[in-house]
Order: structure tokens, then sequence, then C-alpha cells
């Protein structure tokens, strides 16, 4: 079974050790001095900042966590992704994600993760008529789950990078709430 939570201040030093793993340490290249942990994340786990940082567990076990937030509340996303020719529609969420425990990836979760936190957006986010998350080109297994969690590629962006050893060469992918239809893309 999968749940998941707001992350705590106590579960600071799990997020840095999964931070501190290769396969998470190359796309999401993060400080992880404990103290840029607390300054990072802090404000989302004191209810100081909109975003939603969520622990995921399966089965009761801290396995990953996904970052949701709306567009809306963060304008310098929807300047930048306009800036590279996507429109982000008003109610528009994103997500990001990762799986800590290597020994755990390439096994079908993060699809299971990313289309249980997909379904609950709809129910948590009623003004929300879409998903919409920009995946660097190069991270495969990244697309490919959410293809695999039924998002569809939507477009191509010139983004900055969360690496800076990566170019700038995005995928946008999209969801939209179901029953409504699908606005053009770029």
């Amino acid at each position: 079974m999968i749940t998941w939570r707001r992350v705590t201040e106590s579960d600071f030093p799990l997020l840095r050790a999964w931070l501190l793993q290769p396969h998470v340490a190359r796309w999401w290249n993060h400080e992880t001095a404990p103290e840029d942990i607390a300054r990072d994340f802090g404000p989302a786990a004191r209810g100081e900042e909109p975003s939603e940082d969520l622990l995921v567990s399966l089965d009761g076990t801290p396995v990953g966590l996904v970052q949701r937030c709306r567009f809306a509340d963060y304008p310098e996303y929807i300047e930048e992704l306009a800036d590279a020719g996507v429109e982000v529609p008003a109610g528009a969420v994103s997500i990001d994600y990762l799986i800590g425990d290597p020994g755990l990836t390439g096994r079908g979760l993060g699809t299971r993760i990313t289309a249980a936190v997909v379904a609950a957006t709809w129910t948590d986010h009623p003004d929300a008529g879409c998903v919409i998350v920009p995946v660097h080109s190069a991270n495969r297994a990244s697309w490919r789950m959410l293809e695999r969690a039924g998002l569809h590629r939507w477009g191509e962006a010139s983004l900055d990078p969360d690496n800076p050893v990566d170019d700038r060469a995005h995928f946008v992918y999209r969801i939209d709430r179901p029953g409504r239809p699908t606005s053009p893309g770029r």
C-alpha cells in the first residue's frame, strides 16, 4: 500500500541520506549538509511555504519523496516555461519525485507513486486542471516512468537544468484532469 504524509523536520536525516545516493544526486544535485536540508525543506515542513513535500511510504516504510506545488505559487516557474514557449494554464500543478533506495528503482514503484499522487491531486486541488512536469531529456528513466504513469509528452523546452553538467534540453509532460479536454500544447 502506498501512502504519504507531509515531511517533518524529523525526516531531514532520511532526506539527506536519499539525496546523497548517486542515482538521486545525479538529477537532483542538491546541497546535502544538514543546514542545507533544513534551509530547503524546513519552510514547507513548517507550513511557511505553499509547496507540499510528501514522504511516500510503501507498506509503512518510507521509500521516496514527492514535491507537489501549484505553479501559481511560483510565478518564476511559469515565466521560465513561458519563455520556452510552454503555456501553463491557471490552476496547473507540478510534481518532482525521487525513490531513495537504489534497490527499489526500476521495479515500477515510481510509476505507482506518481499515478497515485496525480490521482489524489484532482481531489486535493479541485482547481487543478492538469499536472505539468518538465524533465531533463537525458533522464530517460524519469520520462519513461511519467509515460507509464499516464502522462504524455506535451512539448520540449530549453530550461535551466537542476544539474549544471546538463544542457537545457527538457521534455514537458502533462496529464489533464479526467473529463476535461486537453488544451493545445505549445
